[in-house]
């Protein structure tokens, strides 16, 4: 099984008066958003157990990860990793200056497992080409990968030995596989204190 993912060329512009550029934009291809009744009839059914106790165990999982996510722990997600507390915010140059004003947004930072990592590092993306006008111009395939790594504070990736091999289809316009995308805003993640 690969995942899919959608390469479109749109006119990006990095600035108001730039007459702006044609780039592909990676995006991935979702499919439709599980339901939490399909998710506990399947697990149920892995399990062997009642959907009934499936539901009240999924139940009380959930409530015992919010109440501690809430009070600052990082909390183990079985077979997935950990989720945690993160903030993004402004800093200051004065103690007296700070002040819960200066949080811009509160977060919740799932960290994934090692198993988790790998699988995915395993798994083959299949990437869809179409240019500007919704033709389909090239297809990308590729075995494994890098996963990002959200612990890493210097933003590098873990690597697992990327492949890329084969080509359908012709590749029309720029490609832009190898030219800058606009950076995002820098990522402040902090645990939260005890």
């Amino acid at each position: 099984m690969a995942l899919k993912v959608k390469a479109v060329e749109r006119l990006l512009k990095f600035d108001k008066n730039d007459p702006g550029s044609y780039r592909y934009v990676l995006k991935p291809e979702l499919y439709t958003s599980l339901d939490q009744k399909k998710v506990i009839r399947e697990a149920a059914l892995r399990s062997g157990v009642s959907q009934g106790v499936m539901k009240a165990c999924w139940d009380a999982a959930g409530e015992v990860i919010k109440a501690w996510a809430t009070e600052g722990h990082a909390v183990a997600l079985p077979g997935l990793g950990s989720m945690r507390f993160g903030l993004r915010s402004k800093s200051v140059e004065k103690v007296e200056e700070v002040k819960t004003g200066l949080i811009s947004s509160r977060r919740i930072i799932f960290t994934p497992s090692v198993d988790l990592k790998d699988e995915l590092a395993n798994t083959g993306i299949l990437i869809t080409c179409y240019d500007r006008t919704g033709k389909e111009v090239k297809r990308v395939t590729s075995t494994s990968g890098e996963v990002e790594d959200p612990e890493n504070e210097n933003g590098n990736q873990s690597q697992n030995g990327g492949s890329a091999s084969g080509n359908s289809g012709s590749q029309s316009g720029n490609g832009g596989s190898n030219t800058p995308t606009p950076s995002e805003e820098p990522n402040y993640d902090q645990p939260s204190g005890d």
